[in-house]
């Protein structure tokens, strides 16, 4: 038996194992390879979360002060004052709250939900530019992922008025670990519709409109890159709003109430809302979209700038190095 191994050394080798195929790296037409692709849309997304925080934190105070300490509902103007308050007692912290489950986030959540975007976009031929096949994929597949980063975050900024600061991750995470996690999970529903208005809108339409914009403006104008997305995010982002804010009340709703306690399910967020509505109209529904339409203009425009400049980088490295030739 042993001559039998030394004849034949392979017979016990290890087989390989291999996370990614070959052509996860192999430059497409498109002149970027996929994990190129992947790597500029993380760059984006973590030079938009570093850069929209303040904007996010706000939005979610003014949402989540839609009740009073006792449980009542309360006026969006008091709402919106009180947001304010806490800002200006506490402007770096409120500022900064959340923002390193964020950028954590932006491995736990992107690479799932941008994974599986390009994933499917590049297998339909699509390249760096997804469709509405790939972008309803990511929404639903990607929601286990993402949540629970949601939930650490809203949570973290859950308490600022009551303490003055934010809640530890570790907290947080000890509450939940004594009901077998389940806390972090609270919200997805409403986050899969979320993250596919996001998705429809955010990623595959301000891109297409831009570059639509770009044909009939920027080429006509001294309107540059910048500018055109710029608008493109402007006309885009109302209506992104206009989908997504209700189902943001919903998240905010489910995901700031308190994981030791009893947890608030869809349809009993639903009916709260409806009671915040009965009492001050569409301004109880739509609380933050001022806020949440600015926030998505600046977002979007983040995003997909960063995305972009770390794109032609890619782009001008494969030239260089003879691994694509510009048509």
């Amino acid at each position: 038996m042993s001559s039998a191994v030394a004849a034949n050394p392979t017979s016990r080798a290890t087989p390989k194992i291999q996370l990614v195929s070959d052509d996860f790296f192999v430059v497409k037409k498109s002149g970027l390879s996929q994990a190129q692709a992947l790597t500029a849309y993380l760059g984006g997304s973590a030079f938009q979360t570093v850069m929209d925080n303040p904007v996010t934190a706000y939005r979610q105070l003014v949402q989540q002060y839609a009740k009073d300490l006792n449980g009542k509902p309360v006026d969006p103007r008091v709402a919106s004052e009180e947001a304010k308050a806490v800002f200006r007692a506490h402007p770096v912290g409120a500022s900064l709250s959340g923002v390193g489950p964020r950028l954590v986030g932006v491995g736990f959540k992107r690479i799932p939900k941008f994974g599986i975007l390009l994933g499917f976009s590049f297998f339909l031929g699509e390249g760096e530019n997804p469709g509405m096949v790939a972008a309803t994929a990511a929404s639903i597949l990607s929601a286990p992922f993402i949540n629970p980063i949601r939930m650490i975050e809203k949570q973290q900024r859950a308490y600022f008025k009551q303490t003055g600061g934010t809640k530890k991750i570790s907290e947080i995470l000890k509450e939940s670990a004594a009901k077998n996690f389940t806390p972090l999970f609270r919200g997805t529903v409403p986050l899969m519709g979320h993250s596919l208005a996001s998705a429809l809108l955010g990623l595959v339409g301000q891109p297409r409109l831009q570059k639509y914009i770009q044909k009939e403006l920027g080429d006509k104008t001294s309107m540059g890159r910048a500018a055109t997305g710029l608008v493109a995010s402007s006309i885009v982002s109302p209506i992104y709003v206009v989908v997504t804010n209700p189902l943001s009340r919903l998240e905010v709703i489910m995901q700031t109430n308190s994981i030791s306690g009893k947890s608030i399910g869809p349809m009993e967020a639903v009916r709260e809302m409806v009671r915040d509505s009965a009492q001050f109209g569409l301004r109880g529904v739509f609380r933050g979209q001022g806020i949440g339409i600015a926030k998505a203009v600046i977002s979007l425009t983040l995003f997909h700038e960063g995305r972009h400049f770390l794109q032609d980088a890619f782009k001008a490295h494969n030239i260089k190095n003879g691994n694509f030739e510009e048509r």
